[in-house]
C-alpha cells in the first residue's frame, strides 16, 4: 500500500518558475531547464497549478479545453518531455483538475448558448422568478450575484466564482463522463497525481433555493453528502485504477467529519484533503481584507484538532503554509526582518514533523517574503485590483487600502521565483510578468551556496522519508496553554502496550525566548537530537528546555 506519510510535495506555479522563451511568462520548457534543481529538492511530486488553454480570467481556473496545453506555456510535446525528464529523476506529475466549473469560452458552453440541448443540460441554467429576480439570492465567492444571464435566452447560469465560470451540474451522468475523461487523458500520458479545485462544492442540489444568510448559504452547496457519492464514481472510473495514484481535494469550508470521509482509505474517494482554516487566524473578524496580528491560539488549537481527530479517525491532512492564492507564511507567522532564516526554518519544522504529507511552496525552501511594492499598478490580481476598489469606495484612505493589499494580496506569493540578484532574478532577459522585488538579498545562487534554509530543508525531507515516526507515527498535542510554543509529540504503537519510539517537537512562535518546563515522563531521558535550527545536539533531557526566538527543536526518545 502507498505510504503518504514519507512523501513530499513540491508545487510550481508555472506562470513563476522560469521564462526559457524570454516573452516575460514561465512556461514548461522552463521548468525542464531547471530539472537539476528539482533535482536537488529530493521532492516526490510536482503540483502544477493549471497551463491549459485558457482565457486567464482566473489565472487558468477557468479552463476552456481540458485537453491542450496554452500556448503561453507550451506545447504537448513540451509537457511530455516535462514528465519524461522528471521520471528520470523519480518525480511524479500532478495536475490540478478544476472541474466544478468551466470557462464560458469552454465548447460546451458555447454549444450551450447555441441551443444544444445535451449541453445545456451539462450547467445550471434557472429561470428567473416570477417578480424578475434572480433564481436565488447566492453571492459568487468573487463578489457580486452568483446568477449572470445566458445569452439572449430568458435564463440564468449559475456561477459560483467569476461570471465567465460557469458551474457544472454533475447530477448530469454525462458531465461525470467527461471529468473521468479528463483525468483519463492525462493518467495517459504518464500523469499519476490529481489535485482537485474546490471539489466539495460540487454537491448542489438539483433544486437551488434561497439562502437565509452567509454563513448558511455555503451549507446549500458545500459539503453534502451527494460529494461522497461522485468522488468514488471519479475514482473507480479513473485514478482508483492506479495503486500508486496520490490525489488531493481542496476542500472550502469543510469539516473535519467530512474530511476523513473524503481521504480515509477504506472509503476510496480521495489521498488527502486541504483545508484553510490556519490560514484565517490573522483575519480580523474572519475579513480577509483586515491586517491585525495572528491569533496564535487559535492556530495551535486548530493544528491540535485536525492532528488529533483526522488521526483518529484515519483520514490524512495535505500539510502547508504557503500556495498561489496565498501571502508569504514567513510575513505572516514569522519575522522576515529581524528572523528571516530562523522564523523559515521554524515554521518549516512545525509543519513537516506533523502527521499528513507536506507541500512546499516554489521559494519557500529559499526563505522567501512579500515584494516589496510601492503602488497599486505594481499588482496584477483582479482579486486585489477588486478589493482596493471597493475599501475605496468605503471611504478607506488610499495609503490604509494599500497597505492591505500589500499584507494580504494573492500577488504576494506568485512574483517569479528569484534564481540571482540580477534585475529580472534570473527569471527572464525580459520584463516579467510581475516583478520581483528583494532578490538581491534573498535567491536561489546565494542560498544554494552560502545559506542554510535549503539545506535544512533538505533535512526535513529525508527524516520524512527514514524516520517512521515522521511517516507513520501518531499524534499528541503538548503545552497546549502555552502562549507562544507549539509543540506535540510523534509516537508509534506496539499492539496495547505503552507508547513506544517517541518524538518531542518543539517550535517557538515569537521573537522572544521562552522556558518550557517538561513533563516529569521526559526529564532525565536518552534522547538523539533528529533536528535544530540553532544546531543544537541534546542527548539527555533536564527539567527545562529554553527555546531562543524562533528556535525549533526534535528529538527522539532511545
Amino acid at each position: 500500500m502507498l505510504n503518504l506519510g514519507n512523501k513530499v510535495i513540491y508545487q510550481i506555479y508555472p506562470k513563476s518558475f522560469y521564462d526559457s522563451n524570454n516573452d516575460g511568462i514561465g512556461d514548461l520548457r522552463g521548468i525542464i531547464n531547471k530539472i537539476d534543481y528539482i533535482s536537488k529538492l529530493n521532492v516526490d511530486m510536482i503540483w502544477f497549478n493549471p497551463f491549459f488553454v485558457s482565457p486567464q480570467n482566473d489565472n487558468g481556473y477557468d479552463i476552456a479545453d481540458y485537453y491542450n496545453i496554452d500556448p503561453k506555456f507550451g506545447t504537448m510535446a513540451d509537457f511530455e518531455d516535462l514528465v519524461a525528464a522528471l521520471k528520470k529523476i523519480n518525480v511524479g506529475v500532478m495536475l490540478d483538475m478544476v472541474l466544478n466549473h468551466c470557462s464560458t469560452e469552454h465548447e460546451w458552453f458555447q454549444k450551450a448558448l447555441d441551443g444544444n440541448q445535451k449541453y445545456q443540460k451539462y450547467f445550471y441554467l434557472r429561470p428567473a422568478k416570477k417578480d424578475g429576480s434572480l433564481p436565488t439570492n447566492w453571492q459568487s465567492k468573487f463578489g457580486g450575484p452568483a446568477w449572470e444571464k445566458f445569452g439572449k435566452t430568458d435564463l440564468y447560469y449559475l456561477h459560483l466564482y467569476d461570471k465567465s465560470q460557469a458551474d457544472l451540474d454533475w447530477h448530469n451522468p454525462d458531465v461525470r463522463k467527461e471529468a473521468a475523461s479528463v483525468v483519463n487523458f492525462w493518467r495517459s500520458k504518464g500523469v499519476q497525481g490529481f489535485r482537485f479545485d474546490v471539489i466539495n462544492v460540487t454537491g448542489k442540489s438539483e433544486q437551488l433555493v434561497n439562502s437565509e444568510n452567509k454563513i448558511q448559504e455555503k451549507s446549500l452547496y458545500t459539503d453534502t453528502p451527494v460529494v461522497h457519492e461522485y468522488l468514488k464514481e471519479l475514482n473507480q472510473s479513473s485514478f482508483g485504477k492506479d495503486p500508486e495514484s496520490i490525489t488531493v481535494g481542496e476542500m472550502s469550508s469543510t469539516s473535519i467529519s467530512n474530511c476523513i470521509e473524503y481521504s480515509h482509505p477504506e472509503q476510496n474517494e480521495l489521498s488527502m484533503v486541504f483545508t484553510f482554516h490556519h490560514l484565517k487566524v490573522d483575519y480580523q473578524n474572519g475579513e480577509k481584507w483586515s491586517k491585525t496580528p495572528f491569533d496564535f491560539k487559535k492556530l495551535k488549537h486548530l493544528f491540535i484538532e485536525w492532528q488529533t481527530q483526522m488521526d483518529r479517525g484515519g483520514g490524512w491532512n495535505a500539510l502547508f503554509w504557503n500556495n498561489h492564492d496565498q501571502p508569504w507564511a514567513l510575513n505572516r507567522f514569522g519575522d522576515p526582518v529581524h528572523y528571516r532564516v530562523k522564523s523559515a526554518e521554524m515554521l518549516a519544522t512545525a509543519i513537516h514533523l506533523m502527521r499528513g504529507t507536506p507541500y512546499i511552496y516554489m521559494g519557500e525552501e529559499i526563505g522567501m517574503t512579500d515584494p516589496n511594492y510601492q503602488s497599486i499598478h505594481d499588482y496584477v490580481d483582479i482579486e486585489s485590483l477588486n478589493a482596493y476598489r471597493k475599501l475605496l469606495s468605503k471611504g478607506m484612505s488610499s495609503e490604509d487600502a494599500f497597505e492591505l493589499i500589500q499584507t494580504k494580496s494573492r500577488d504576494n506569493s506568485r512574483v517569479p521565483m528569484h534564481w540571482d540578484n540580477s534585475l529580472n532574478a534570473g527569471f527572464s532577459q525580459n520584463k516579467p510578468w510581475l516583478r520581483p522585488t528583494g532578490q538581491d538579498v534573498i535567491n536561489v545562487k546565494d542560498e544554494l551556496e552560502h545559506g542554510e534554509i535549503f539545506n535544512y530543508y533538505q533535512k526535513l525531507i529525508s527524516m520524512r522519508k527514514t524516520e517512521k515516526l515522521i511517516s507513520t507515527g501518531h499524534f499528541k498535542s503538548l503545552f497546549e496553554n502555552d502562549p507562544q510554543v507549539f509543540a506535540y509529540e510523534r509516537y508509534l504503537k506496539n499492539n496495547d502496550q505503552e507508547n513506544q519510539n517517541q518524538m518531542l517537537v518543539l517550535t517557538n512562535f515569537y521573537g522572544k525566548k521562552t522556558t518550557v518546563n517538561l513533563p516529569r515522563a521526559y526529564q532525565d531521558k536518552a534522547v538523539k537530537t533528529l533536528i535544530s535550527n540553532y544546531n543544537l545536539d541534546i542527548t539527555k533531557l533536564a527539567k527545562k528546555i529554553e527555546l531562543r526566538p524562533y528556535e525549533a527543536l526534535a528529538v527522539k526518545f532511545k
